[in-house]
């Protein structure tokens, strides 16, 4: 993949796992046009049909589950052959669970863990023959949530810290084969997952109490394009929005401050926690938000 901007892009295979909503389509989209091949990967096959469908004829849909070795086999296989190789990969599919750690249902903790963390690992091993044969390019979407752990997300953050420590080993471990690596690390970006977490009784509102761009949620679009860019360029690292570079220079420093925080909100938090799985039961208050987070249940 020499070169950079669009015409990097032109002819390259690009296959995209979590490619049925969110970031995964709207990359999708971008890719398409500036030229590149798509293999769609995800859960929801009528949606991702009509992903593909938008991004026209160089695109094709497969449904698998990330977590299922077989599908994966199968499906990279077949994108492979029908497009003739595989350039470039981007691990995106992921999902989240909320809920403090001793009142969140186990079976929603240990499923993002799996969507996430050993969905990526599977993905990339799945697809790495291919990416050594063209001298590609991974990239492996984490979050801003393995820099910060803030309290409710510990499934997620543990899964996407597990996500960067990955790819940064890998990296090492490709580089003379040809194959660059790259890290995404974005913020809440407006999804459908990011929706609906915004309406759990409990961390929704805890959310919405963030101060400042912590609290923000930025356009699905800033991440699409954010990550063309990085794709081009094959790209080590791709913060949205930017300030998030910022703190992934000072998590040291931060974590202390959001101890901090987190030590006058967390005691509510707790008590509202514990109440809703009285209420609801604990599956129905952990379970994976949004329609990507049923899909993977």
């Amino acid at each position: 993949m020499g070169g950079r901007g669009a015409t990097a892009l032109a002819g390259k295979v690009v296959l995209v796992t979590g490619a049925a909503r969110g970031i995964g389509a709207d990359l999708a989209q971008r890719l398409a046009r500036q030229g590149a091949k798509l293999a769609l990967v995800g859960l929801e096959g009528a949606q991702l049909d009509r992903v593909a469908a938008l991004c026209g004829p160089a695109a094709r849909a497969w449904e698998a589950d990330v977590t299922d070795w077989a599908a994966l086999e199968r499906v990279v296989s077949a994108a492979a052959e029908h497009f003739g190789g595989i350039d470039v990969v981007v691990a995106n599919a992921g999902i989240a669970a909320t809920g403090l750690v001793r009142s969140v249902d186990p079976a929603a903790f240990e499923r993002t863990v799996e969507v996430n963390l050993l969905g990526v690992w599977r993905t990339v091993r799945t697809c790495l023959p291919h990416l050594i044969a063209s001298r590609g390019y991974c990239l492996v979407v984490s979050s801003l949530a393995a820099i910060q752990h803030a309290p409710g997300m510990a499934a997620y953050a543990a899964s996407k810290a597990g996500c960067e420590a990955f790819a940064d080993c890998l990296r090492t471990e490709v580089r003379h084969l040809g194959v660059a690596v790259g890290v995404g690390y974005f913020s809440w970006i407006a999804t459908d997952m990011v929706t609906a977490a915004d309406q759990h009784p409990v961390f929704g509102s805890a959310r919405r109490r963030l101060p400042g761009p912590a609290g923000r949620t930025y356009p699905v679009g800033m991440v699409g394009e954010a990550l063309v860019r990085a794709i081009s360029r094959r790209a080590r690292a791709v913060h949205v929005p930017g300030w998030v570079g910022g703190v992934k220079l000072l998590r040291g420093a931060l974590a202390g401050l959001v101890d901090l925080v987190a030590a006058r909100g967390v005691p509510a938090m707790d008590r509202a926690a514990v109440a809703d799985v009285s209420a609801r039961g604990a599956e129905a208050s952990s379970r994976p938000v949004g329609p990507g987070g049923a899909a993977a249940s």
